[in-house]
């Protein structure tokens, strides 16, 4: 029991987040899910690709989040795609709908994970990068792996 209460295990990662946008402040949210949904998402059945973070109605959701049906899940299964709640306090949740409102940010779901035994989303605030930052970025990432060999082939 002791070594469940600070294990991370990670469900789902949003490996494009950090190319198509430059991510900035970090959250921590809850998710409300249903039973099907849950035993879905632990055994990794979580699409975040397409997926964003709104505030509607002064509450978190997390739309467009795909996790497929259980495999056991029978007539009470859950549709793949649907608005799921994210869980939040109420200062949280005006900062991101300010930021959101005002300077033009999105809110993406970078990673969902299994913490302390209850499924949790971080969601990032970011903004959008143009086409030339993502050459930079990648011009700038093949910069560093060459330079790293270089240092590994002379040592």
């Amino acid at each position: 029991m002791a070594d469940r209460d600070n294990t991370v295990k990670i469900l789902s990662d949003n490996r494009q987040a950090g190319h198509n946008y430059f991510l900035m402040e970090r959250f921590e949210a809850g998710m409300v899910l249903t039973g099907t949904e849950v035993k879905a998402a632990r055994d990794g059945k979580i699409q975040l690709k397409e997926a964003y973070a709104a505030v509607l109605n002064n509450e978190a959701w997390l739309v467009n989040a795909h996790i497929s049906q259980y495999s056991h899940g029978n007539r009470e299964n859950h549709p793949p795609i649907r608005n799921r709640k994210l869980l939040l306090h109420r200062k949280e949740i005006d900062k991101l709908l300010s930021q959101t409102r005002e300077k033009g940010l999105s809110l993406i779901p970078t990673k969902i994970y299994l913490k302390n035994g209850r499924i949790k989303c971080e969601v990032a605030v970011a903004k959008g990068k143009k086409l030339h930052d993502k050459r930079e970025a990648d011009r700038a990432k093949t910069a560093e792996a060459e330079a790293r060999a270089e240092i590994r082939r002379r040592a």
